[in-house]
């Protein structure tokens, strides 16, 4: 059975947005985890409110029955493992049950992809996340586009995209988000596929 067949996975019971909480950043690339978020907090209805014992900024939505946590690191994006393992430790969920939205410069901007497990690529706030909690949860990966030079990387993430860039992630978190019941259903490799296929 492949990592994406229904039934091989718990639905979902966390979902994260990571990116960096200081105002002056909020625009930037490596908020892209936070921009998908903000679709859940308008679906549902529903506002983050500061958890201090737990270092995150947190919701709670229904979903066919399902309890979901909705939940933003306190820290920044380089220490958002931190506020995941608290979160663990004290609502004893699984990792296979965790959503995990991050910006992707391995992926075009536009582009969305769904994937469980799998190292960091690079990125440190998925690095420090491993470093907390292990490899064994979903992500979902928002294209921002590579800068060309690895050199780049750091001052590209922590800037606004262009114009252009900017409308593809948008419409890119728009399109996938319309499916996201699909997703939240467990049925994994049907979001999948509908992801490659938009």
């Amino acid at each position: 059975m492949s990592n994406n067949d229904k039934g091989s996975f718990p639905k979902i019971k966390l979902v994260v947005g990571l990116g960096n909480p200081q105002k002056n950043l909020l625009n930037t690339r490596h908020n892209a985890g936070y921009w998908y978020l903000e679709k859940f907090l308008e679906k549902f209805n529903v506002k983050l409110a500061e958890e201090k014992k737990l270092n995150s900024f947190l919701s709670k939505i229904e979903h066919n029955n399902n309890q979901i946590f909705l939940l933003k690191s306190t820290f920044f994006i380089n220490d958002s493992g931190k506020s995941i393992s608290s979160f663990l430790k004290y609502y004893k969920i699984e990792c296979e049950s965790i959503l995990i939205i991050h910006d992707d410069i391995d992926l075009n901007a536009g582009d969305i992809r769904l994937k469980f497990g799998g190292g960091h690529g690079g990125h440190n706030g998925l690095r420090d996340v491993i470093n907390h909690i292990g490899k064994d949860y979903w992500r979902l990966r928002i294209g921002v586009g590579h800068p060309g030079e690895k050199s780049l990387v750091h001052n590209y993430v922590l800037n606004n995209p262009s114009k252009e860039d900017d409308i593809k992630i948008n419409m890119s978190i728009k399109d996938s988000f319309e499916s996201i019941d699909i997703l939240l259903d467990g049925e994994y490799e049907k979001f999948t596929k509908l992801l490659h296929t938009r």
